[in-house]
């Protein structure tokens, strides 16, 4: 780390609230349990009256304003509650949050890293196949490597060497074979499959599914294979930009699609039914039965958490649409409510994320319905990939190093572990030496290894779609009213923060978008906040929302608010219409996510409440160069 970048960090810490440091510093390290732990186990385990699920939707957002800090706002990030004093007023406010106690025992015993290393992740949506504990046990002593050069810290995790569980292989061929045919796939890669298509509730007699690189490749396959030549149109429903959706419609508008998109009504973003309603009925009714285009459909935004009714689905296909779902947004346990056995969309697509930066680094699943894919044509496409187990990866390096091979294995990575100041890092080549010593049979029990479970999903098929979902919405819905509560001090009740989409909501996603407001009234850039972010181990992202319809009252605000995107790498210098929109600041729980992780994002917004920390930050922001030195 460069001198200036390291004295950059220390004054960071020592600029954070009293409330951040707290959360920092808390003893979460195995040794000890987390604080809140314990007091998520119920204390009795006599039986709670149910209440309706009408009268919860209309309980919690009474509730939230009610008991999350009532006829309070915060002017100063130093008279934050504490976080159990803050934790004590959530578990009264959502009793039923303690009935999650069995996700923070998992989070404790399958990815205990994640408390070692003091990093909130609030930067993903997805679930990985395997824990990280798995992983861990995957690297067994026998080959993990113990030497001078690679001290393993004391009271720490063991590192991870980057060895993964599988590797991958793309496939030639065209999407069309692949599906009606399948192609050679290893033991492993059918069990993988059979695996995920059960947890998706996905039936093999109605689907047929290929593995592909990410979910780009995944949507671009689809946009390829599709014949736009005869039904002519794309219609998609995503509020944000989206370089997967972006990728399908450069490629269906190649293949002579009209592309069209649903808008967003502001201030809510509320989906404009009326508009969508009428690009998707058709006004022929006589030839209903001719195909009119792909209907592309989320379920909910990934970046506002705002979630649209299924009724879409129907009226599309009532109207003559092929319909696309994208699941890669939803939670672990969500496509338990979709339905499948009601309503049979022709495409669908997921994915599996990496676990918290191991690798692999990932892989989308693509489903198209049996009776759907003769529609499909034959082109030359890419993306499409098989599955290698372990021990075929572990031959190729330690048999062939120097050798072609189809595995698709990144030589150049190395582990990486911190503590305190000190990186302590091995290079692959290092791992190679290590590994051409070991014999096979004990990097595997042979080829058992394919029957080795997926425990990510086995974990979350375990607490069950009610226990995520509860959990999720305790979490989401008190971040909200949080960051709401904060406001500049000495103004006319300036906020601190602005919510994009959906706020207190009972079905709302366990995502947030937001921007962080000066004391003028200015808008602190996004990237800046997300680098602040990462010096403080919190990951965020930031996006771009779009396709934003104001009506004419509005038309003074949107003045102020809308932005155009930032295109100078294509050198795009005109105002194209998909081009304006908003950039926002990023949040999302995935289901390990807890208390602690909310509460530290929470006292970290809180510090741009300091003005002399605003300014000092964007002077260094702007002196440094973004494009070139980051943050650290």
């Amino acid at each position: 780390m460069r001198k200036d970048q390291r004295s950059m960090k220390e004054e960071s810490q020592k600029m954070q609230s009293p409330c951040l440091e707290e959360v920092s510093q808390g003893c979460l390290h195995g040794c000890c349990p987390s604080p809140f732990l314990n007091q998520h186990e119920p204390q009795t385990k006599a039986s709670k009256p149910r209440n309706s699920s009408a009268a919860c939707r209309r309980d919690l957002a009474s509730k939230t304003t009610s008991s999350i800090f009532p006829n309070t706002q915060f002017t100063n990030h130093e008279s934050l509650p504490s976080m159990q004093d803050s934790f004590a007023e959530f578990t009264k406010a959502y009793p039923q949050y303690s009935d999650t106690y069995r996700v923070d025992q998992i989070r404790s015993r399958e990815y205990y890293h994640l408390s070692f290393s003091d990093h909130t992740c609030l930067d993903y949506l997805g679930i990985g196949l395997f824990s990280y504990s798995q992983l861990q046990k995957q690297e067994c002593p026998k080959y993990r490597i113990a030497s001078s050069s690679f001290p393993v810290p004391p009271e720490s995790p063991p590192p991870v060497l980057d060895i993964p569980f599988f590797g991958v292989s793309y496939k030639p061929g065209n999407l069309k074979t692949q599906l009606l045919h399948g192609g050679v796939a290893s033991e492993f890669e059918s069990v993988i499959r059979k695996r995920i298509m059960s947890f998706l509730n996905v039936s093999e007699n109605d689907y047929s599914m290929v593995f592909t690189a990410n979910k780009t490749s995944a949507f671009k396959l689809v946009a390829e294979s599709y014949p736009f030549q005869s039904n002519r149109k794309l219609l998609t429903v995503y509020d944000y930009e989206s370089e997967a959706i972006e990728a399908m419609s450069n490629s269906s508008e190649k293949n002579g699609a009209k592309v069209m998109s649903a808008e967003f009504s502001w201030p809510r973003l509320r989906l404009q039914s009326s508009k969508l309603r009428n690009m998707l009925v058709s006004k022929e009714k006589k030839k209903k039965k001719k195909r009119r285009g792909l209907f592309v459909f989320p379920l909910h935004s990934r970046m506002t958490g705002a979630r649209y009714p299924y009724l879409w689905m129907s009226i599309a296909e009532e109207n003559g649409w092929h319909v696309l779902i994208d699941s890669c947004a939803l939670g672990p346990k969500d496509m338990d409510s979709f339905g499948l056995s009601l309503f049979r969309p022709d495409f669908l697509i997921s994915s599996f994320y990496k676990v918290f930066g191991e690798n692999p680094s990932g892989f989308a699943c693509l489903f198209a319905k049996k009776s759907t894919i003769p529609v499909l044509e034959t082109s030359s496409t890419s993306g499409i990939i098989g599955l290698i187990p372990s021990q075929k990866l572990f031959r190729a390096v330690t048999e062939s190093p120097g050798t072609d091979t189809e595995v698709e294995y990144l030589a150049s990575q190395s582990g990486r572990i911190e503590k305190g100041k000190t990186t302590y890092e091995i290079q692959h080549e290092e791992i190679v030496e290590k590994l051409k010593g070991i014999e096979m049979s004990e990097v595997s029990e042979s080829d058992k290894g394919i029957e080795m479970e997926c425990r990510g999903l086995d974990e979350v098929d375990s607490l069950g779609l009610v226990t995520i979902s509860n959990r999720a919405r305790c979490l989401i819905n008190w971040l909200v009213s949080a960051l709401l509560k904060l406001q500049h001090p000495n103004t006319n009740g300036t906020p601190l923060v602005r919510i994009y989409g959906p706020k207190v909501k009972f079905d709302r996603g366990p995502a947030i978008a937001f921007n962080v407001f000066d004391w003028k009234g200015e808008k602190i850039e996004p990237v800046l906040v997300q680098k602040l972010a990462d010096r403080s181990n919190i990951s965020l992202s930031y996006g771009f929302l779009h396709h934003i319809w104001f009506a004419d009252k509005y038309q003074e605000e949107k003045e102020k608010v809308i932005e155009r995107r930032n295109n100078e790498a294509d050198g795009n210098k005109g105002k194209d219409k998909s081009d304006m929109g908003i950039a926002v600041v990023t949040a999302a729980l995935g289901f390990l996510a807890n208390f602690q992780d909310i509460y530290k994002l929470w006292a970290f917004i809180a510090q741009f409440l300091d003005a002399d920390f605003v300014e000092k930050e964007r002077w260094r922001y702007t002196s440094l160069n973004q494009k070139t030195i980051e943050v650290l």
